[in-house]
């Protein structure tokens, strides 16, 4: 059985914590981040709503200009979220992605290279690189299915984050 893109992708992520009380930890800040996420949800549930798609073609975008170079401009994916015009930004995904359709295995692909770029560009160049690629290739390794149920759950939280 394969393990939740989401979660390996968590696993090969994060720093480790020290080994002393760790699942106390880690359940603890679970369930507090579940419940602040909730609250965010249900107290912003339409921006919530209208934030996702934006958020979900921001990151096709995003990444598909980077592979296939269509704008000379790498805009910051925050700017492509919180400052492009929603339709402008719907063009130019179109435009980048050109025979493949949004749904197609190529765009969810691309959206999650947007979304997880997002989560590691904290990280020094090195090392961001370094964990694209396992990005890369956990991505070849699922099914569409569960690609497409990964970048769900990712977009789902960068909306989170948005709202914060």
């Amino acid at each position: 059985m394969k393990i939740s893109f989401i979660a390996l992708l968590l696993v090969l992520l994060t720093n480790a914590l020290p080994a002393q009380g760790i699942s106390e930890k880690v359940n603890t800040d679970k369930e507090s981040s579940q419940e602040h996420n909730a609250w965010l949800k249900q107290r912003f549930s339409e921006q919530h709503q209208k934030l996702i798609p934006v958020i979900a073609v921001a990151d096709m975008f995003y990444a598909c200009n980077i592979e296939r170079k269509i704008d000379a401009i790498n805009y910051p994916l925050t700017d492509l979220i919180l400052s492009m015009d929603k339709n402008r930004l719907a063009e130019k995904l179109a435009l980048c992605l050109g025979n493949d359709t949004i749904k197609s295995d190529v765009a969810v692909n691309f959206g999650l290279l947007g979304c997880f770029h997002e989560q590691l560009v904290h990280l020094p160049r090195v090392e961001r690189q370094q964990k694209m690629l396992l990005v890369k290739s956990a991505i070849n390794s699922l099914s569409s299915s569960e690609r497409k149920k990964s970048f769900t759950q990712c977009v789902t939280e960068q909306a989170i984050h948005y709202l914060q």
